[in-house]
């Protein structure tokens, strides 16, 4: 019968090559696990500045633009039927074109419950960015809002039109514009607004901060001290 080993005299005859390894694991480890702490750090960091993680800014809120850097989040919460809204949806497309790249642009559905086709035009919307054509939808909207805004019959039809104007999937459009999923996605936006305190349209977060006044000069001094920070 062979005997136990004794684990002791093992361990004291484990070789130097083998006791390096372990270090060099240990130290690997280490490093790995301080990277990794770093870099949640910084996630941190980033969510403080841009306002993810609350109510403001969700991980699936539709994004116009995205900034390199991610340091300064401009969200509107919107009705496409609001006249508001399109009197401002031309100077948010300049912001756009003038913090290209250093500003991450949002738009998150607001449908008030007075406008007849609020929520159709957000279903629409919702419908298209499921095939990859937000943005389109979006600028459709607000560029012939004036064609459908305030009626008080359904334009349900009409936005349908749209959709076929874009090459979408008409089909699958069909089955998204009534379909619970877009309902409650259309609808986890409106109680994200009413959360953070929205009750009219358009309003604007910066950096998960209401911008008291929505005037384009307002907001052009809001993004600059921002990205001056």
């Amino acid at each position: 019968m062979t005997p136990d080993p004794d684990w002791k005299q093992v361990n004291e005859n484990l070789t130097t090559d083998i006791k390096i390894v372990i270090a060099i694991v240990l130290l690997a480890i280490a490093t790995i696990c301080g990277v990794v702490t770093v870099q949640i750090l910084a996630n941190d960091e980033t969510q403080s500045k841009t306002g993810l993680g609350d109510t403001v800014l969700r991980a699936d809120s539709h994004r116009l633009d995205i900034a390199k850097d991610g340091k300064v989040t401009l969200v509107e919460f919107l009705d496409f039927e609001c006249e508001a809204c399109g009197a401002a949806y031309p100077s948010i497309e300049q912001l756009r074109k003038t913090y290209e790249g250093r500003v991450t642009f949002v738009a998150r559905y607001f449908p008030l419950p007075g406008h007849r086709n609020s929520r159709n035009a957000a279903h629409a919307v919702e419908s298209a960015a499921r095939q990859g054509k937000f943005e389109q939808m979006y600028q459709r909207m607000f560029e012939t809002q004036a064609e459908w805004g305030e009626s008080q019959a359904s334009k349900a039809q009409l936005f349908r039109t749209y959709a076929e104007e874009l090459g979408l999937d008409m089909e699958e459009y069909d089955r998204d514009v009534d379909s619970s999923t877009v309902a409650k996605r259309v609808e986890a936006d409106f109680a994200d607004g009413q959360e953070a305190g929205v009750s009219g349209t358009p309003t604007f977060f910066l950096n998960g901060e209401r911008v008291e006044s929505s005037s384009v000069a307002d907001l052009t001094e809001a993004i600059e001290t921002a990205l001056a920070q």
